[in-house]
């Protein structure tokens, strides 16, 4: 009975800046480690990064030091700061948790358009 629930996509310029924030339940939150994914159109879901139950964190290549995955143990919730964002980051953003059979959310839409 895990629940993820995304929230804060939006769409933004260019260059601007975006939140999200993943809201759980169901699982004790600060024993496992949370993921971040995005599926743009017509493409595979890929890993965007991850951040352990301890607070160390791996990004896929592409951020190249754009986003910052963060965690709140306190309220349930992952989050993922996105910085200088491109429209190739045009997707919808799904997290999950490692560890712990969950289904995925709704996701939650980022389009970067001028």
């Amino acid at each position: 009975q895990v629940q993820l629930v995304e929230s804060g996509g939006a769409l933004v310029q260019p260059g601007g800046s975006l939140g999200l924030s993943c809201a759980t339940s169901g699982f004790t939150f600060s024993a496992y480690a949370m993921v971040w994914y995005r599926q743009a159109p017509g493409k595979q879901r890929e890993f965007v990064g991850r951040i352990s139950s301890s607070g160390g964190r791996d990004y896929a290549s592409f951020v190249k030091g754009r986003f910052t995955i963060s965690r709140d143990n306190a309220k349930n919730t992952a989050y993922l700061q996105m910085n200088n964002l491109k429209p190739e980051d045009t997707a919808v953003y799904y997290c999950n948790v490692l560890g712990v059979s969950a289904n995925w959310g709704q996701g939650t839409q980022v389009t970067v358009s001028s």
